[in-house]
């Protein structure tokens, strides 16, 4: 039987990047993927794939509607080939799982195809997909298997017209009328794929407002701009059943009065979030306790009950992020090795890869009203840039959130181009404590979209914004 330091269980982002920091710490380290690919849910059905999709359908809306005013003339019709366009998409996950099997090699860690489960706290069976089973010896078990699209329990998913996140990477034709029952992220970033390629999109959200967990005024604006771009919402409505007929789903909700609506369309994606992945993993050998929703819980080492064995991603509590799991498995990795490592979990920062891009990190404006903290708020118009002017991109803004007292900054905001990069400022910023101030007294490029950050800071501190 193989012995190990460390077995991870889930190649996703956090047990791949776990397993490196493992090794490079010296650690005879496995890890366990069921699938033939490394990656998990973000490399081969999620983050990477839908990010390839954007940009592919960003390029022909472009093409479309921006070209001509930028005076690139294009003769005859522009046309969407969406089975080259898939395949584009998955020759980059192709490159991208390819690289993760690369690190696995240039790091000596070993890979074990097939389902993990405990046979008890220190030995894994892995089941084959032959049927095959082999069991390994780890004195150290990191729990990484990640998460699987969630539904509503009256929702049939056939995978073919009512369809989750995987599906909606494969489809064969454009739909004709996407009905989207979620207005978070996952609905809304594919929602766009679709809606620049023809199809008609109807998002279906119970609660008040889009992406309901960021700022309220970042919630407001990328509404604003999606419906520039003809996505139709309907929030405050609870949907109530799903029903294929044919090639026809149909949606039946209620509003906020209580009474009832009914969508039709050809495909409907279900877009309810994310549950974690703990099937088969048989952790009642090993005496793993589980925590509330399906997550196991874990201590702020990320050690459950059982103390060699560790949780780390969207099997635990917090957001399903793929960069908070990547921060958390070199915390478990550092602490193994007797490290002091640490993750400030308020400067996380969350992005929606729309267009305009969405991202945000500490405190939002409810949560500082909530908790009595008085604070003040800068605020910079995308538009005023002539950076976003000359690029034609000015929707949006950059909101700063500082102490009223210390000036401190306890929120950033921001929704607009390239939002998802210009976010790391802030999260630079915030890990040292910086005050807005202090950003406003940092030399800019110019000309950047950088600079709204520059402009909200000093809108913070003192109202004094230059170029509005």
């Amino acid at each position: 039987m193989t012995q190990y330091d460390v077995a991870v269980i889930g190649s996703g982002p956090g047990g791949y990047v776990a397993a490196i920091r493992c090794a490079q710490l010296g650690m005879k380290t496995a890890i366990i993927e069921k699938y033939s690919t490394l990656g998990g849910t973000c490399l081969n059905v999620g983050c990477i794939p839908s990010k390839a999709l954007l940009d592919s359908s960003h390029h022909y809306e472009d093409a479309i509607k921006h070209f001509d005013e930028h005076g690139i003339e294009i003769p005859g019709e522009v046309k969407v080939n969406l089975e080259k366009m898939i395949g584009r998409k998955q020759g980059v996950v192709d490159m991208t799982t390819k690289g993760v099997q690369f690190l696995m090699d240039k790091n000596k860690i070993e890979v074990h195809e097939g389902v993990g489960s405990f046979k008890d706290a220190t030995h894994i069976n892995i089941t084959k997909s032959d049927g095959k089973t082999e069991t390994i010896e780890a004195k150290h078990t990191i729990i990484a298997t990640g998460s699987k699209p969630s539904t509503l329990p009256f929702i049939k998913l056939d995978k073919e017209r009512v369809i989750t996140s995987t599906e909606a990477l494969e489809l064969k034709e454009i739909p004709k009328h996407l009905l989207i029952i979620g207005g978070g992220v996952i609905g809304l970033e594919l929602g766009q794929v679709y809606r620049r390629l023809g199809a008609e999109v109807t998002v279906i959200e119970y609660m008040d407002r889009i992406i309901a967990g960021m700022d309220a005024a970042l919630s407001k604006e990328l509404m604003k701009a999606m419906k520039k771009q003809k996505t139709t919402f309907k929030l405050s409505h609870k949907v109530i059943s799903v029903e294929r007929k044919g090639e026809e789903v149909i949606v039946k909700a209620e509003d906020k009065k209580g009474e009832e609506v009914v969508f039709t369309g050809d495909y409907c994606l279900v877009a309810v979030g994310r549950s974690p992945y703990t099937a088969g993993l048989n952790l009642e050998a090993a005496g793993v306790a589980m925590g509330d929703r399906g997550m196991i819980a874990v201590n702020d080492h990320l050690q459950t009950n059982v103390p060699n064995i560790y949780a780390i991603g969207d099997v635990i509590r917090g957001a399903m992020l793929a960069h908070k799991a990547e921060e958390e498995g070199t915390l478990v990795a550092e602490i193994l090795a007797g490290q002091k490592p640490h993750i400030d979990y308020n400067l996380i920062p969350g992005v929606v890869y729309t267009w305009p891009e969405v991202a945000a990190v500490g405190k939002t404006e409810e949560q500082l009203k909530e908790a009595g903290v008085a604070y003040k708020v800068g605020q910079f118009p995308m538009r005023a840039l002539g950076r976003a002017r000359a690029s034609m991109d000015v929707d949006g803004f950059v909101k700063i959130l500082a102490d009223s007292t210390t000036d401190e900054v306890l929120g950033v905001h921001m929704i607009g181009a390239r939002c998802a990069d210009l976010i790391t400022e802030a999260v630079t910023a915030m890990e040292f404590r910086a005050s807005a101030e202090d950003i406003a007294r940092m030399s800019h490029a110019h000309p950047t979209y950088a600079e709204a950050v520059k402009e909200a800071a000093l809108a913070a501190t003192e109202d004094r914004a230059l170029h509005i």
